[in-house]
């Protein structure tokens, strides 16, 4: 049976794959981002360790050193079994980290923090294989996919952030109230990670329009989609795949990273200056207000719903920015925020850094979105997935470069090691 036979001749499933795009994107962030939400509970149990930034300076070495081994090796790479393997990761971690947590009774001291340390490097490893595996499997469908599911990458973070303010206002006049949201919160977590599982496995590749889309990226000359044509019930081999091994020569990702070193550029500096802020600074370096211990939740908060809220703005054409220039010009003028950022905590009260602090997740959101879905255009599906690795590697870097820039909010502040 050749793959064209199996081509539906309505392409159904649309809005279908757009909803669980958007679920797989949750559960491609939904473990890291209730690391970064429970930063309250580890910031009381480790104090002299600075979990909030130590946590996210142990994850992206392990997600770009992985992250860069699976970009080079990208072509050869069987898309099914890493997307699987990412999620079961992040599945096993997180049952871990609950585990844990009961099994040293929310006991402090250094043997816990390591143990945490090292499911957090197993975290990494799972973003990497997951995070540029859908991005590259998605980049050769509709943009409405990727879209999706970078919409979900944010609302992992905004979803967490609901459920802790949810999980701590239940237990906080309760004994030990704090841990027990935790522990909550991580369960249903690990929940939705098990989900996750099951709907890539499943249900995702037996929708006409996602097969359509793999059939043709196979007929390109992919090699990558051959698992997942086979779970949807399209059975390939190499010669049907590939008639004329010169008519589907495909760009290098060397080629591929200088035709498009700008719009790498661009999700490098998104996310150094998103990350050198939150939720580090925003833990630390705010200050006594009035809202107490929910301040800094409350600022993670506004932060998570802005990123989601705005990862929605391209799909309106007006208002979608597609010109390099200015996404670049844009991008770069975000730099003033930290200077913002420094004068509001020192001088300003919460409703500045609320409204600082949402502005952030606004453009961090909105720019990411432009950036995914207007790069991979003109491109044929090898390309796409490569390049969708390479982007997600650059993220990965502006990410990790941020955290590390960081930790100068501390300098001058007391005891700050």
């Amino acid at each position: 049976m050749t793959v064209e036979s199996e081509i539906p001749a309505r392409l159904e499933g649309k809005f279908k794959a757009i909803a669980i795009c958007w679920f797989l994107g949750l559960g491609s962030l939904v473990s890291w981002n209730s690391m970064l939400t429970i930063g309250d509970y580890y910031t009381n149990l480790f104090t002299k360790y600075h979990p909030t930034r130590a946590l996210t300076l142990v994850y992206q070495p392990f997600a770009i050193v992985t992250m860069a081994v699976l970009t080079y090796n990208e072509s050869k790479i069987n898309t099914r079994k890493r997307n699987l393997a990412g999620f079961i990761m992040f599945f096993a971690s997180t049952l871990a980290l609950l585990l844990l947590d009961l099994g040293t009774s929310g006991k402090g001291g250094i043997g816990p923090f390591l143990g945490i340390c090292a499911i957090v490097a197993c975290f990494g490893v799972a973003d990497a294989h997951i995070e540029g595996g859908m991005v590259g499997d998605l980049s050769f469908m509709c943009p409405e996919f990727i879209q999706s599911y970078v919409a979900g990458l944010a609302a992992a973070g905004a979803l967490t952030s609901a459920l802790r303010l949810l999980t701590k206002a239940i237990f906080e006049k309760s004994h030990d109230g704090l841990r027990k949201g935790v522990i909550l919160f991580l369960a249903i977590c690990t929940f939705f990670e098990f989900l996750c599982i099951f709907l890539y496995a499943y249900f995702f590749p037996k929708l006409p329009i996602v097969k359509y889309f793999r059939s043709k990226a196979a007929s390109e000359g992919s090699k990558t989609v051959s698992a997942d044509l086979a779970a949807g019930g399209i059975q390939t081999k190499p010669d049907q795949i590939v008639e004329d091994a010169t008519e589907h020569e495909r760009l290098s990702t060397k080629q591929l990273f200088f035709q498009n070193v700008d719009y790498a550029l661009d999700l490098v500096l998104i996310y150094v200056l998103t990350l050198s802020i939150f939720p580090g600074f925003l833990y630390e370096n705010t200050g006594e207000h009035k809202l107490g211990a929910w301040y800094a939740l409350v600022l993670i908060a506004s932060y998570n719903v802005w990123d989601l809220v705005s990862r929605y703005i391209p799909l309106v054409d007006c208002l979608k920015l597609e010109s390099r220039k200015w996404l670049m010009i844009v991008i770069l003028s975000r730099f003033l925020l930290v200077p913002a950022f420094y004068f509001t905590a020192k001088y300003g009260d919460q409703g500045w850094m609320i409204m600082l602090t949402s502005f952030l997740g606004l453009t961090n959101g909105y720019l990411t979105v432009c950036v995914f879905t207007s790069a991979p255009k003109g491109y044929k599906g090898p390309e796409q997935n490569a390049l969708g690795n390479i982007l997600v590697l650059c993220l990965l870097v502006g990410i990790f470069v941020g955290v590390s820039l960081g930790w100068l909010w501390l300098i001058g502040k007391k005891d700050a090691f």
